[in-house]
């Protein structure tokens, strides 16, 4: 059987435009009851992956999730929502993307993403325990709204990777720290997945983010709402908006090599609006494979001559510190030089785990990701 995705032109952010869209989209995959019924607890787990402004696409738009909030609660869900930021207090987050306002006046409850407890996952490829927050395993289902995004170490982060946000606080760097290769990260993020099963994923991909994502990249309008009960189904089709081949991204093949979706065209049936009408064939991302990173001194060694580096733009940067409280690493990859914080942190290359943390976190979008010198000559030739 193929797996559906619904594609729906939304070309702004304009209240009754949005919530027509959703409508649309819903009703093309079976319609909101299908999700949920009455009296259910429902989790409408959004991204939050920092505090910022809607207009700078790092986040899940309100306008979005007030129409899906709406939707589901017509079918008399009882909801909440949340993440766990990757830095700073949920709440906080929230009151700044606009979707704390909307979930007060639509009196949808901040669920609990402070606390939390381990679940265990016997069916997992790779990891089979987590620490997941209780707002996710008290709640009797949730929907996914991830923001279309790319994404330093992962390429792109959509439908699988947005559940990372489930993971409780700090305990996110501890998977960076013990996961640093892209694709064992995937498979990670693919069990969490897979765990946490979220019943639908709806994409906010009308203004998404290129560049130096996922918080220091560029808005982008793709005018597209996305929606699938297949995360990796869902994925590949993004990525094939942004003409990027889907099997660059670790997470969607991770899971077609594990089964947890389907990828290839023919095995995606394709409802709503035409995928052609939205590729975007300049859209800013990188269109390689990702590097190996593994563990060991002349692994090590390797890496730093073959994978990409983060790198700090001294004349961007307003020494805030993010970087440093970002980076997962015992003794700090990225630092303060002899205490120094007059001036920008400095890397240790030689203990950086390449997680790209940092470059994720940055406020000020002064970390960019740089290839070693011998992979910009390969890539000439």
């Amino acid at each position: 059987m193929k797996s559906k995705v619904a594609i729906i032109r939304c070309n702004s952010y304009e209240t009754e435009e949005v919530k027509k869209a959703v409508s649309r989209g819903l009703e093309l995959i079976g319609g909101a009851q299908t999700f949920v019924q009455k009296d259910e607890k429902i989790l409408l787990k959004v991204n939050l992956l920092v505090g910022e402004v809607p207009e700078k696409c790092v986040t899940t738009h309100p306008a979005v999730f007030k129409a899906v909030a709406e939707l589901f609660a017509a079918e008399g869900a009882v909801l909440s929502y949340g993440d766990s930021p990757g830095f700073g207090a949920g709440h906080a987050a929230a009151k700044k993307a606009g979707i704390a306002d909307v979930a007060e006046d639509l009196k949808v409850e901040l669920a609990d993403f402070k606390e939390g407890r381990e679940a265990f996952f016997e069916e997992g490829n790779q990891n089979k325990k987590f620490f997941i927050a209780n707002g996710v395993l008290d709640a009797d289902g949730l929907i996914s709204l991830p923001k279309m995004k790319t994404h330093g170490l992962e390429r792109f982060t959509g439908a699988v990777k947005n559940q990372f946000g489930c993971v409780v606080g700090m305990r996110k760097g501890e998977f960076h720290v013990k996961l640093p290769d892209a694709t064992d990260f995937a498979r990670m993020l693919v069990d969490l997945n897979s765990f946490v099963k979220p019943r639908l994923y709806i994409m906010d991909g009308i203004m998404a983010m290129e560049g130096n994502g996922p918080r220091g990249g560029t808005p982008r309008a793709m005018n597209v709402l996305l929606f699938s009960t297949d995360p990796i189904a869902l994925d590949a089709t993004a990525s094939r908006m942004i003409n990027l081949n889907p099997l660059f991204v670790p997470t969607t093949l991770v899971g077609a090599e594990t089964g947890a979706g389907k990828y290839k065209e023919e095995e995606i049936e394709i409802v709503g609006d035409r995928l052609k009408d939205f590729i975007c064939t300049d859209f800013n991302v990188e269109r390689t494979p990702v590097k190996t990173v593994k563990k060991g001194k002349m692994v090590q060694f390797l890496n730093n001559r073959l994978v990409a580096k983060p790198y700090i733009i001294e004349e961007k940067c307003t020494q805030c510190g993010t970087c440093v409280h970002s980076c997962p690493v015992e003794g700090k990859a990225v630092n303060w030089l002899n205490a120094d914080k007059t001036k920008a942190p400095v890397y240790d290359y030689s203990i950086c785990i390449k997680c790209y943390c940092c470059q994720e976190m940055c406020p000020e979008s002064a970390i960019v990701l740089r290839d070693p010198l011998i992979i910009k000559v390969g890539k000439i030739f």
